[in-house]
This record gives structure tokens, C-alpha cells and sequence, in this order.
């Protein structure tokens, strides 16, 4: 007899999907079966189809099945395909009633930790850039994994069986079905178009399906990105239903009994509040029409969870999505909405935990308007790794890694200033809100800000405050653009964007800012390079509002200081005035700029080159992974030009260049480089 087993057994196949056969005898049937295999199997390699294939007896399946837990998940998918009947009797019999009547626990057990090891494998956010509709979050194996442990729960063969009995409700049912519908629809899609097997939709391909599902560019957005936001939107709904089935599944959707004796085997209940009680390390109401009567008290759930620590649990998740439409204004900017959301940002533990269960659960969207227009909003390009609400809440995220110390080692000052913030609840907030004008097209900075006045006076923020929230939403591409674009030993520069800060608070604030926006961007963007013009940018700008006058008037003080310096590091090697004079040839910019130290080792590099062309110097800085090169020389038209030309014909990136020209014509030029390969 033949069976069709996995995605097959299912009546479920792709263009590119494996073709799994089992080859199942009765009795004394073996030799037939194997020889009936090898012929069929033959037949079909030749047609260059993917084919899996067992050959096996009951006791075979038996063995299997309890000792592996993907036999055992196949078995649940098989169908009958064609040969004996009777052959066939026997396999139910022997083999189907037989794992039916095992003991489900395990087997759910077992399945709850292979999801998690999926998750951790291949994403466990709905929201990477090219996901995997097969196996990431929100997608196809989701639907399955849900779909097999509830028929190993409640011994169901299908979809319909489990409605007939009961355990999914007739609108459930339709929503599993149009979730996989949808998810096959593109998958089909994605293995047509791919050369090889491919379950990840790639950048490329998902402008191909989106025109293939008949999205069309308009004003708002091109057709790709109005596509992705609609299947992230969907892989969160796909994961909302299998995680339901799966608790269902697994007994924690079942709400306890009344508060008893502890035992052993039963967790305490314990009440919190006057409407929420915990059990099982689990936020539970005590009744299921609560935010119909107080939908405020949604946000209560997320803030005792966090000081609790513990989840929200599946019914409280499910009470909350069924209760969304209730967040109107009055309920936005009512205390016990406000008061517990500042609450949770004030809060030392638990913050992004509960920021992305809000976000999860589309609570966040309700909450703020004005952010669920960035739900699952994409940037098409591969800069971007994640959605624009994504990179928001790992932006908040990464200014909590800063105040936990997690980059002491790699920067050191991240701390220093973080800890001088007054108010860490005003500065996740603006992380938050960051990208709130990239759902209104370009220069999403200043209409992101204009935003803020609404959003603060919802919040109850005070004048002071939402001045500075918005002054952050505002400026918060301006030190990395100047830090990586302007030249930051223009002292005009400084001066000017010191004055745009206005106060040391503020250039705090925007520092860490734009430490953890570029870090929230992707893995690869961050590099100790940009964190040391960051930091310059800072400190210079800091000095000056901190000192104000005094800054400039100390300048010719320091350079007079510096120089007497130099000749000190340099009187044994050179004549004093040979010293002096060549420093006279020096820029102010140059002398200001750098230290004496290094003045005095540009100053070798320069008297000994004597009358050669050229003089050249390489110095290696490990920790922040470049190589610092020096070139002193005659300066011609197109020089750096030229410099350039050579770096890149043997692909060198150039990070950064200090380009200096002495009065008697004497080019000294730093630049900081990195191979290739890094």
C-alpha cells in the first residue's frame, strides 16, 4: 500500500515542495514492497522530483514513532493513496489508533521546545526584512505545529474533526484556513519564481509577488511596501491563532480554580489589585468582561505584569485584541492609561518586554495612534533590517542595554552620561517615537516632530518636557550626520550646533539617542569608527556649553600651551628653532585639532623626510578595528584625488580624513582606513 506523508499527506504541495512516500507491507510483503519502491522511485528521480520515501511494516512505525518525534508528527499526516484496502484497515488499526491512544503530554512537551529552537533558528520576529514563510515566525510551520498538537490532544485527524468537536469554533476554523490560504498563495508564488528551493522571500522576489497579488504603486508607498506591510500584518495574525491553539492545546488557556491549600502539584493563586490574579507565573482577570466595562485598565495588565514578573497569559492576550476598539481619546488620556504607561517606562525592569507585548497585541497602535501608522511599515532597502516599528522598539531597547552597562567595555561613556539623564522615562519615549514621520513621507524628522504637542498633551507631559521630547524627534539625525559628514574641527561647526543644543541635558539626550538609533538599524551599521566622531562631536560641543566664553577664550591659551608642549616632547631630537619655525608654518585648525603628542610624532614624520617625495606612516588601532595612515608631501593639483584612486583600486574603505595643508605648501593628510575583510 502507499501512503503520502508531510506536506503531501496534507494535499498540501508547492512547486519546489518534497514528495513524501511510505512504502507500508502486511505480513510477509517486504521483498514486494522494496522492489515496488526501487522501480517507482527510479521513475519519478527522473522526473527531477524530491523524493522522500520509507518502507515500513506496523512494527516499523511503531518502533519510530516512540523514539522519533518527527516519524511520529509525519504519521499524523498521512493519507491514503493507493493499493490494498485491507493493507490499509490494518495500518489504522494497528498503527494510527495505536499513537492516538499514547499519552499527548510528552509528545506537546516536545513539540513547545522544537518551536522555540525553530524561533531561535530562523527569526523569532515576524518583522526581519526577507522572512521565512515557511519556517519563521508567522509562518506556515506555525498553522502546522499548532494544527498537530491539537490532534494529538484531543485525537482528531483534521481541521474539521477538532471543530466538530468542539475545541475550535466554526470562525476559528476559517481564520486557520484563510491564513494558510493566504501564506500558500505567496509561497506558490516564491518557488516559481525561485531557481532552486527557497523559502525565504527575498527583496528581489517580493516586488515580483507584490505585482503578481496585483499591488499597484500609489502616493503613499510602492506596491512592494504596501505588499510587506499586509503579510506582516497577517504573520502577526497567523501567530496570534497558533499560539492560541498551541495553549489551548497544552491546558494554559484553562482558567484555575478558586484559591486553595498549596500543594505540590498545584500553583497558588494569588490575587493582585482587585481584578487581576497570577497563576502558574501567569497574569489572569478574575472576569472575562473586564475591558468591556474598564478598557483602561488593559494598560494596569501590562504594567503589573512587568512589576509582577510575570507573562500576560493567553486569555488575558486574547480579552485585550477582543477589546482594542474600545481605546477611543477619552480612554487614551485617561489616568489610569497615562499614569501606568509613564509608570511602565520609569520602571527598571521589564520595559521592552512590555512595550513588545503591547506592540504584539496592536495595543500599542490603539494607544498611540500616531505609531500604528509604522505597524509593520517597510523600507525597502538593505540598510534597513527590520520594520520602522521594529527598529523603534530595538532603538528603546538598545538605550536600556546602555544603562545595564553592556558597552562599558566597547564605550565607555555611553554610562557616564546615561547615568547623568534625569529623566530615562522622557528619553525612551522619544526612542519610541523617533520614526513616528516616516508614515507621512519625506523629511520624516520635522513631521514627526510636529506630532508631538498632540501626543505629549495626551500623555500629560509638562510643558518642559514635551519641549524636549520634541526637540529630540526633531534634531535626532543631526549628530550622526554631522559627525560622519562635516568636518568636526570646523570650530564654527561646534560652536553652531552647540547653540542649536541649548542646554547639556539635551545634547545628552540626543547623544544616546543616536548611539541607539544606528545601533537599532541592523547588526552591521554600528562601528566603533562612528562611535569615535560621535564622541568627539560630544565632547566638544559639551565643552562649550559647559564653559560658554570661556572656551573660546581659552583657545589661544591651549594652542600657546601646546606648542611649548611640543618643543619640550621634540628639543633632544631637532634645534629649538627649527621646532618653532615649522610649527609656525602650522594651521590654527591643525594645532587646535590635534594632540601634542601627536603633533610631535607629525613633526618626525615631517624633519625626516628631508628631501624625499614622500613620507608615509601606518599605525594600526585594534580596538577600534582601522588603520590610521599619515602621508606628508608636496602638495599638486587632484592630490587626494589621487590618494583616493589608490586606496580604492585596492579596495580599501576610506573612513575618515583630516586634510591639512602647511603655509610653505606641505601637505599632511591623516586618514583612518579598513580593508575590505575588515
Amino acid at each position: 500500500m502507499l501512503l503520502a506523508l508531510g506536506g503531501y499527506g496534507r494535499a498540501q504541495l508547492n512547486p519546489r515542495s518534497d514528495i513524501d512516500l511510505m512504502f507500508y507491507y502486511c505480513s510477509k510483503g517486504q521483498e514486494f514492497a522494496e522492489a515496488l519502491a526501487e522501480r517507482m522511485l527510479y521513475v519519478l528521480w527522473d522526473l527531477n522530483l524530491e523524493v522522500g520515501y520509507s518502507v515500513r511494516s506496523s512494527r516499523d512505525c511503531i518502533n519510530m514513532a516512540e523514539k522519533d518525534l518527527t516519524v511520529r508528527t509525519a504519521l499524523l499526516d498521512t493519507r491514503y493513496l493507493t493499493g490494498s484496502r485491507e493493507c490499509h484497515a490494518e495500518f489504522e488499526h494497528s498503527v494510527m489508533n495505536k499513537i492516538y491512544s499514547w499519552n499527548s503530554k510528552k509528545f506537546l512537551q516536545e513539540k513547545v521546545v522544537e518551536h522555540e529552537r525553530r524561533m531561535g533558528k530562523y527569526g523569532s520576529s515576524v518583522f526581519l526584512l526577507e522572512p521565512n514563510i515557511k519556517e519563521g515566525e508567522g509562518g506556515l510551520r506555525d498553522l502546522q505545529t499548532a494544527l498537530w498538537m491539537a490532534q494529538a490532544k484531543y485525537k482528531c485527524r483534521n481541521l474539521r474533526e477538532l471543530i466538530m468537536k468542539g475545541m475550535v469554533t466554526e470562525r476559528q476554523g476559517e481564520e486557520f484556513e484563510r491564513a494558510l490560504d493566504y501564506l500558500w498563495r505567496i509561497r506558490n508564488e516564491l518557488h516559481y519564481l525561485s531557481k532552486g528551493k527557497n523559502e525565504q522571500l527575498r527583496f528581489d522576489q517580493q516586488e515580483k509577488i507584490a505585482h503578481f497579488l496585483g499591488y499597484q504603486d500609489s502616493k503613499e508607498a510602492p506596491a512592494v511596501e504596501q505588499f510587506m506591510q499586509d503579510y506582516y500584518a497577517h504573520a502577526t495574525h497567523v501567530e496570534h491563532i497558533s499560539s492560541y491553539l498551541m495553549a489551548k492545546a497544552t491546558g494554559t488557556l484553562d482558567a484555575p480554580p478558586e484559591r486553595k491549600v498549596h500543594s505540590s502539584h498545584r500553583p497558588v493563586r494569588r490575587s493582585v489589585g482587585d481584578f487581576f490574579y497570577i497563576h502558574g507565573n501567569e497574569l489572569r482577570v478574575e472576569q472575562d468582561d473586564l475591558f468591556e466595562k474598564e478598557p483602561a485598565l488593559m494598560m494596569r495588565a501590562f504594567r503589573l505584569a512587568q512589576v509582577q514578573g510575570v507573562k500576560i497569559s493567553i486569555q488575558v492576550k486574547t480579552l485585550i485584541r477582543e477589546n482594542l476598539h474600545r481605546i477611543n481619546d477619552r480612554v487614551r488620556r485617561s489616568r489610569i492609561m497615562t499614569g501606568d504607561f509613564m509608570e511602565i517606562l520609569r520602571s527598571p525592569h521589564r520595559v521592552a518586554d512590555a512595550l513588545r507585548t503591547m506592540h504584539h497585541l496592536r495595543f500599542l497602535n490603539h494607544f498611540i495612534p500616531e505609531f500604528g501608522r509604522l505597524y509593520c511599515k517597510v523600507q525597502h532597502d538593505a540598510y534597513h533590517i527590520y520594520t520602522v516599528d521594529f527598529h523603534s522598539l530595538f532603538a528603546l531597547e538598545e538605550l536600556i542595554k546602555i544603562w545595564q552597562g553592556k558597552y562599558d567595555k566597547s564605550f565607555d561613556l555611553l554610562s557616564a552620561v546615561a547615568n547623568d539623564i534625569e529623566k530615562k522615562e522622557l528619553l525612551l519615549l522619544a526612542a519610541l517615537l523617533h520614526d513616528i514621520g516616516k508614515g507621512q513621507g519625506k523629511d520624516h524628522c520635522n513631521k514627526g516632530a510636529d506630532m508631538i504637542p498632540t501626543i505629549a498633551r495626551r500623555l500629560g507631559l509638562n510643558k518642559e518636557d514635551a519641549s524636549r521630547l520634541e526637540f529630540l524627534v526633531r534634531n535626532h539625525l543631526q549628530m550622526a550626520h554631522i559627525s560622519q559628514r562635516r568636518d568636526l574641527h570646523d570650530d564654527a561647526l561646534i560652536v553652531q550646533f552647540a547653540r542649536q543644543m541649548g542646554m547639556s541635558e539635551n545634547l545628552r539626550m540626543l547623544f544616546l539617542l543616536t548611539v541607539a538609533d544606528i545601533r537599532a538599524v541592523g547588526p552591521d551599521v554600528w562601528s566603533a569608527w562612528k562611535g569615535l566622531l560621535l564622541q568627539e562631536l560630544y565632547e566638544k560641543a559639551y565643552d562649550i556649553l559647559e564653559r560658554g566664553d570661556l572656551y573660546l577664550e581659552s583657545r589661544s591659551e591651549r594652542i600657546r600651551n601646546r606648542k611649548r608642549r611640543v618643543v619640550e616632547l621634540l628639543k633632544d631630537e631637532y634645534s629649538e628653532r627649527a621646532i618653532k619655525d615649522r610649527l609656525k608654518l602650522m594651521s590654527m585648525r591643525y594645532l587646535f585639532a590635534q594632540r601634542s603628542e601627536n603633533i610631535a610624532e607629525h613633526m618626525r614624520l615631517i624633519m625626516n623626510r628631508r628631501d624625499q617625495a614622500l613620507a608615509f606612516n601606518a599605525t594600526n588601532e585594534p580596538d577600534a578595528k582601522y588603520t590610521e595612515l599619515t602621508i606628508v608631501t608636496v602638495d599638486i593639483a587632484g592630490l587626494f584625488t589621487m590618494i583616493t584612486g589608490v586606496m580604492a583600486a585596492f579596495n580599501i574603505n576610506i573612513l575618515g580624513a583630516q586634510i591639512y595643508t602647511h603655509k610653505d605648501g606641505l601637505v599632511f593628510d591623516i586618514l583612518q582606513v579598513r580593508g575590505h575583510q575588515g
